[in-house]
């Protein structure tokens, strides 16, 4: 269904649709944190997609549909924000997921890197205490700080989050692809936090990899694979293309750790410049 002024559907429905959308969206990967589900419910998803019409498809959808009906966007699909440089809202089952995984408090100080406009981060500090928000692209951080005004608790940064030092945090959430860990980004976490960015290959495929500082050391695992336009500032074209290879081969469930100093030949899946990642458990 479409209408002429989404403006006057009625704020029940729409509320309806979030709160189902939300269970959805979580029971797609059998999720269980209801302060993510109550997140999901609250956030209205289509102040972030600007205007209508809205194109919902997805990566392998040749046609996208428009629609002017807020209630078409509480869909687990991708909603374009710009389809000349790739860039969505992003699926919201595996952003539930990813944040689910980061099991955050309501006492903790997260990172977002990569926000686009803010949706996601509008759910984290809903899950948390308060973000820093990093959007490299101008137009899309100005929209960000617009749209973030109702979480007093969220700052928007219209800078790079690469290649420098951040502010400490429990944890860490990248939204767009790196080929290496800034190291900056595991300096930065306080015992205990967590890192969780997608590791891709050059071609923009890889797996969602969730780092815990333990101490000095970095237990790791990945999430599952994902596909994500790439994190500029966080890519090097040699590394790419060795995890694009690496990828093909598999074998990344069974990676425990990562470590900043070689590992064991042996439990060796993949050497960086100065980061690896182990089969063998954290110390």
């Amino acid at each position: 269904m479409s209408i002429t002024d989404p403006g006057r559907l009625p704020s029940g429905r729409l509320a309806e649709c979030r709160a189902a959308y939300a269970s959805d969206v979580v029971a797609r990967f059998g999720g269980r944190d209801q302060a993510v589900v109550a997140a999901f419910a609250k956030v209205p998803r289509e102040p972030f997609l600007g205007p209508p019409p809205w194109s919902i498809g997805g990566r392998g959808d040749a046609f996208w549909s428009e629609t002017r009906d807020p209630a078409d966007v509480y869909q687990d699909r991708l909603v374009a924000l710009d389809h000349a440089r790739g860039i969505n809202n992003g699926q919201p089952s595996l952003h539930a997921m990813c944040i689910e995984a980061l099991g955050l408090t309501p006492t903790e100080h997260v990172l977002h890197i990569g926000v686009g406009t803010g949706y996601y981060t509008a759910i984290l500090a809903e899950c948390a205490a308060s973000v820093d928000a990093y959007e490299i692209e101008a137009d899309l951080a100005e929209r960000a700080d617009v749209n973030l005004r109702p979480w007093p608790r969220v700052a928007v940064h219209a800078e790079s989050a690469t290649g420098r030092p951040l502010p400490d945090a429990d944890a860490i959430y990248v939204s767009a692809g790196a080929s290496a860990p800034d190291p900056f980004w595991l300096d930065t976490l306080r015992d205990g936090g967590r890192l969780l960015f997608p590791l891709t290959a050059d071609d923009g495929r890889g797996g969602m990899l969730l780092v815990t500082r333990r101490g000095t050391a970095f237990a790791a695992r990945f999430l599952g694979p994902v596909s994500f336009i790439p994190c500029i500032g966080a890519q090097d074209p040699q590394a790419g293309a060795r995890l694009r290879v690496v990828f093909q081969g598999g074998g990344e469930d069974a990676v425990r750790s990562l470590t900043r100093t070689p590992p064991s030949v042996a439990s060796v899946w993949f050497a960086g410049d100065g980061w690896y990642l182990s089969t063998a458990p954290a110390p």
